[in-house]
């Protein structure tokens, strides 16, 4: 058999390390697209004479842009069989990205954990990204419900990784000669450093994006996302296809400029959830919640840990969660992160 079917549940070993396909060169050309296909701003990823005024040899690729590289690697070794992709924890950005890089991926299976009604489970990996020289640019977990293949396979043992509820400050890796000592805050498009931020503030960032059918398979097949339900309609019992989590992830941070809009790099992810499915149709909008805020060793750098939620139309001004604990129907994300912003 030359084809691929895809992986299921009961194939996956715990301790087992995948080397994914294929290794990816990049260029300007995916952050054109990036931006083309989110209202993204941020200076730092807009201008090299921004980035270079901020210590950086030039602009490096979207943050998120290189998450989406890396985690497109993994999805037909870990998710194409997926019922839905359920979380993230421990996400760093360990290393700018620039173009000419060429990013590959690998993943370690951490844990595993049948589902209780014997179809499906989940699946628990560690995935690292790499560039040429073999350095690792980031690392993250996540973990996705998997179907089975053959009912009868006999269940692994449950083994669910112990995952921090947040990274520190210790964790947190600042890209080497970041300096926002000369931060242009004219240019950067909004007047708020660090200091006017407090911890429990929450941010309506006010715009809407209605996603579009055409613009998220552009973005899955850039990302050479190739898990079904986000391609095949027939793949769901109701025969919509499913927007990439990263799609909706993109779009909220790009919302968030509107109030952020110097919260410039994603350096940490301390952990995420999609928790209900979009459709095209919908109509996505975002707010932020401050959890905290650090200080670091980087001259006029300053660390801010952000919760961003994206909803959709019908919701409720910065809900969350219902009287019975669980998220209400019309959030779409729960992202918690730090970033990185001028003092």
């Amino acid at each position: 058999m030359k084809t691929n079917p895809g992986r299921f549940f009961e194939d996956y070993r715990i301790g087992e390390v995948i080397r994914h396909a294929v290794p990816r060169t990049v260029s300007g050309g995916e952050r054109a697209l990036y931006h083309a296909l989110y209202p993204a701003r941020h200076a730092l990823y807009s201008s090299d004479a921004f980035a270079q005024a901020c210590g950086l040899p030039a602009s490096p690729l979207d943050d998120l842009a290189a998450f989406h590289i890396v985690f497109g690697k993994t999805v037909p070794d870990v998710s194409l069989n997926a019922v839905a992709n359920l979380g993230y924890a421990e996400g760093r950005w360990l290393r700018p990205v620039w173009p000419g890089d060429t990013l590959r991926s690998e993943s370690e299976v951490i844990g595993l954990k049948e589902n209780s009604n014997g179809k499906s489970g989940v699946v628990y990996v560690r995935t690292r990204g790499l560039n040429q020289r073999d350095e690792v640019v980031m690392d993250y977990v996540r973990w996705v419900m998997v179907r089975k293949n053959r009912l009868d396979a006999a269940a692994p043992a449950p083994q669910v990784p112990d995952l921090k509820p947040a990274l520190s400050a210790a964790d947190l890796v600042i890209p080497e000669g970041l300096d926002f000592t000369g931060y242009d805050f004219g240019l950067a498009g909004e007047p708020h450093r660090w200091g006017d931020y407090a911890i429990g503030e929450k941010i309506d960032h006010v715009d809407g994006v209605t996603i579009e059918e055409a613009e998220h398979m552009i973005a899955t097949r850039l990302w050479q996302n190739t898990a079904k339900v986000h391609f095949d309609a027939t793949f769901r019992d109701d025969g919509k296809r499913l927007i990439y989590g990263g799609h909706v992830i993109s779009m909220a941070r790009a919302l968030s400029f509107n109030g952020l809009a110097n919260a410039q790099m994603i350096v940490a992810l301390n952990g995420g959830a999609h928790a209900n499915p979009c459709f095209a149709g919908d109509t996505v909008k975002a707010w932020s919640e401050v959890l905290d805020k650090v200080d670091t060793p980087a001259p006029g750098v300053g660390a801010i840990r952000l919760r961003l939620v994206a909803v959709k139309q019908g919701a409720t001004p910065f809900a969350l969660r219902g009287d019975d604990g669980k998220y209400a129907p019309e959030v779409l994300l729960d992202l918690d992160y730090w970033a990185l912003m001028p003092q």
